[in-house]
């Protein structure tokens, strides 16, 4: 990113290597000030037509307005209101109707806070920026310096100093180191090899986004060309985050107007290390945001035999702004690549339950989006206090299971952080995420917060199955867990995969999907198919108890209730 500052769709990149300002004139007199201030005249334009009106007839040109602007705030940090006028009279329009003046400040503050804001420092590039300022010391400095310049402004245009000050986040909501790195690029790729790497991520929570859509559609499919052969990724528009999806290395190039996505990983997967990635061939590759021409929606997978990747591809449009195109696609190539090397891939949740009488059981309980996996996790969190001593979440959307030496059945984890719907959250443990959580959409349908839910060394060490549950949705039953014998017969129902849609995507009404599994199982159905009945057999034979678990998710009146009496039932089961 070679631009000290750009903006575009809502969203302010700040590039500290170039420009680090750190007095109230270097701000002011920026590139980066100017730019925002043309786009809130022009969004005054059409937001707040009766103050446009009141300033343009006195500055005949939105140029003109501009200008006199960030001329005025550049005074109002050194002078008062006369000697401001004496400077230049025209100025003088502002101080004629104050509180409309002061309404003017505050639209800017506001419309400056309403931008997604992200700050960046490559660490191979010299400027005139910043070097050797601890990268988190300087975020700081640049937001109290923002506060600081508007509170100067505001109170000179008052006369006095306001007694009540809100220490709000002010400067980026998310900041980025980046490194040039070099990797094992195979020649097929060589034009990606210039987009530095996200080493460093630091976000101000609450982190809340808008994007263009809030649901995910379709099934990704696998593609018979290479879509990234010859592909040219320029240095100033992207960006990788090296990301350790499950056991794999995964390198994810994202576009900067799809940024909110990428910085939603760091909450999501593990960040690699250097040493993890530099010189190394990566197991899968996902360009996420490519204008390649085409208006809609394309997304697929690509095996590249010859050297060993799994590709990923999503074009750039509206119709991938949405966290579910990122998540759900790394997940797809994650699991095809899982079942290549004869493993189960399970679209659930896991969980390693100690109860305080010192008894622990190992849980999956498995379905596709709302069947209420992650909701049980939630029920079950609730219960912590009175009966649990710790739980710790093996994987929240997606894990895998491996035949251990001992023959005994595996659980593993794709993903440290989970990506869950709000509503269907208790609104107590909602609100204590406010700390730490990437929120999308939070007054829309379908909102969602991603957030930690675990570290990679859980989610990578291994946990023996004990019970394997599906989740059933729809059904209301008075009985919450039922277990079978017969292992056709469940494994029928862990095939089937029906569920009742609960809006987390376009479908509507009772839906199935292969092995409740579309990222994956679905495209690689023959292979799964006698995956799933090793992985159960086995399962049965170590005395593993399969069966459901009826969550009630999707009845009218039960979202809340259902997976909690699942799990009061399941916790009774487990404490015999």
């Amino acid at each position: 990113m070679l631009h000290e500052f750009t903006l575009s769709r809502g969203r302010a990149m700040i590039n500290f290597t170039l420009k680090y300002c750190d007095t109230k004139q270097k701000l002011l007199n920026s590139y980066g000030f100017r730019r925002v201030i043309e786009a809130f005249v022009h969004n005054l334009k059409r937001e707040e037509v009766i103050i446009f009106d009141f300033y343009i007839k006195a500055f005949k040109t939105e140029e003109d307005f501009v200008e006199a602007i960030i001329e005025t705030f550049k005074l109002l940090t050194v002078f008062g209101e006369k000697e401001i006028i004496a400077v230049d009279n025209r100025y003088a329009v502002f101080f004629e109707d104050r509180d409309m003046f002061v309404e003017l400040i505050e639209l800017v503050f506001g419309f400056w806070k309403k931008l997604e804001r992200y700050s960046i420092v490559r660490n191979n590039k010299l400027g005139q920026g910043l070097q050797n300022v601890r990268f988190i010391q300087a975020n700081d400095m640049f937001n109290e310096l923002i506060l600081a310049t508007y509170r100067r402004i505001l109170d000179t245009v008052n006369g006095y100093e306001q007694r009540v000050n809100c220490q709000s986040t002010a400067g980026a909501n998310a900041s980025l180191t980046l490194n040039n790195v070099n990797w094992n690029c195979p020649m097929e790729y060589r034009g990606l090899s210039e987009v530095p790497f996200i080493s460093t991520v630091v976000f101000q929570p609450p982190f809340i986004s808008y994007t263009k859509r809030n649901t995910r559609d379709g099934v990704f499919r696998e593609h018979q060309q290479n879509p990234l052969e010859g592909l040219i990724l320029h240095e100033d528009d992207w960006f990788v985050f090296p990301a350790k999806v499950g056991n794999m290395l995964t390198f994810v190039f994202f576009h900067k107007d799809f940024m909110v996505h990428g910085v939603g990983l760091a909450n999501l997967f593990e960040l690699a290390k250097e040493n993890e990635y530099i010189g190394k061939k990566p197991d899968i590759i996902y360009v996420f945001g490519n204008p390649d021409g085409v208006d809609e929606k394309r997304t697929f997978y690509y095996k590249d035999k010859k050297n060993d990747i799994l590709i990923g591809y999503a074009n750039y449009c509206d119709d991938i702004d949405y966290f579910g195109y990122m998540k759900k696609m790394l997940l797809t190539l994650h699991n095809v690549k899982q079942i290549e090397e004869h493993k189960l891939p399970i679209h659930g949740a896991m969980v390693n339950i100690v109860l305080k009488n010192g008894k622990e059981s190992n849980i999956i309980i498995m379905g596709d989006s709302g069947a209420g996996k992650s909701e049980s996790l939630e029920a079950f969190r609730s219960l912590n206090a009175s009966y649990i001593r710790h739980m710790r979440i093996i994987f929240d959307d997606m894990g895998y299971l491996r035949k251990g030496e001992d023959g005994q059945i595996y659980g593993y984890g794709t993903e440290i952080g989970a990506f869950v719907r709000i509503d269907d959250l208790d609104p107590t443990y909602a609100y204590e995420q406010l700390g730490r959580g990437i929120y999308t959409n939070p007054d829309k349908v379908n909102a969602r917060v991603t957030i930690p839910v675990s570290t990679y060394e859980v989610i990578s060490k291994g946990y023996k199955v004990d019970i394997m549950l599906y989740a059933n949705n729809y059904i209301d039953s008075d009985k919450k867990i039922v277990f079978y014998d017969d292992l056709e017969k469940v494994i029928g129902i862990f095939e089937q995969g029906a569920r009742r849609a609960k809006g987390t995507t376009t479908e509507e009404g009772l839906v199935t999907s292969y092995f409740a599994n579309p990222f994956g199982p679905v495209q690689e159905q023959k292979k799964t198919e006698v995956l799933v009945r090793q992985y159960f057999k086995d399962m049965h034979d170590n005395g593993v108890k399969i069966g459901e678990i009826h969550t009630q998710l999707a009845i009218e009146g039960k979202a809340k209730n259902g997976p909690h009496e699942a799990a009061v039932e399941l916790y009774s089961l487990i404490n015999k």
